[in-house]
């Protein structure tokens, strides 16, 4: 499990708390094996919860028709990432979903480091199956750091335009970052610094004017049909600046979070592991219809 505390700035950190000890918690059932590079152990989940996320047999309610696709930031993986916003969107009614990908031989645990197109079709196969689960025609894609970002090549590249409604994007790596930048997630991922030794084309495919952030940002960020939200935090330390996170395009909508609550901390790990004031957000950018304002107060929300 990844060490949320020091993600945080002291003030956030004594908003989550609070609000933490009284918020349910969710566990996810398991998931069928995915489509992945290599196979590889997954972490130890609870299956006592049939209320959880990651169950095939959850059907779209008229209020919430589209499953919920979760993809994971780089180093992250399919569980640990979404310990927070999956219950937050199951208590909500929607049927959540969460796939790992990006895996390398030999590298449990630590996933988003394979190459990135591969990792797109990998979330192809992944929203196949989810849709052919719940009968939904469409899902929505949510996605933090790298997992914010490479969806984009599934929708440009690889036809995800017609069974995607909406993709939203946390602290999302669009035009990429330094690798200095990259590598600051490292201290939030005790053991994953001895992966620098091995080859991460999932990182050197973000480092800022790559040939696969060239090909992805060609001729414009968005495809028709498509709802873009982006919620950056000004304290993001990896991609940075923060503001090359925004996209422009039909059909886009960019949030920065201190702009709603000026006093969140939250940097690029919180924002989408933590952060309930980004979780409405998130709830808000799903099911614009049903939007209510997002503020500080939205911590106990």
């Amino acid at each position: 499990m990844l060490p949320w505390k020091r993600a945080l700035g002291p003030l956030t950190a004594l908003l989550l708390a609070a609000t933490s000890l009284a918020t349910p918690a969710v566990a996810a059932t398991p998931t069928a094996a995915p489509t992945t590079l290599t196979s590889v152990s997954a972490p130890a989940v609870s299956t006592s919860s049939s209320s959880g996320w990651n169950d095939y047999s959850c059907k779209p309610s008229a209020a919430h028709p589209r499953p919920v696709v979760l993809v994971h930031g780089t180093l992250g993986n399919a569980i640990d990432n979404w310990l927070g916003l999956a219950p937050y969107l199951v208590n909500r009614g929607y049927c959540v979903f969460s796939l790992d990908y990006g895996q390398l031989p030999g590298v449990p645990f630590f996933h988003g480091l394979g190459p990135i197109d591969a990792s797109a079709g990998q979330l192809a196969t992944y929203v196949d199956k989810v849709l052919a689960a719940t009968g939904a025609a469409k899902v929505d894609v949510v996605g933090h750091s790298q997992g914010g970002m490479m969806p984009r090549y599934y929708l440009k590249f690889l036809g995800g335009a017609a069974k995607v409604n909406a993709l939203v994007g946390l602290a999302p790596s669009n035009r990429g970052s330094t690798l200095l930048g990259l590598s600051r997630l490292l201290p939030y991922f005790p053991g994953a610094g001895d992966l620098l030794n091995e080859k991460t084309p999932g990182l050197a495919d973000q480092v800022a004017g790559s040939a696969f952030l060239t090909k992805l940002n060609a001729g414009g960020d968005t495809v028709p049909g498509v709802r873009y939200t982006v919620i950056a935090t000004r304290y993001d330390e990896v991609v940075t600046p923060y503001r090359s996170q925004f996209l422009t395009g039909p059909g886009v909508r960019n949030v920065l979070l201190q702009d709603l609550c000026p006093v969140d901390l939250s940097e690029h790990v919180a924002i989408g592991t933590i952060d309930r004031i980004a979780f409405h957000e998130v709830n808000n950018a799903l099911d614009p219809a049903r939007a209510t304002p997002t503020t500080c107060a939205s911590v106990i929300g």
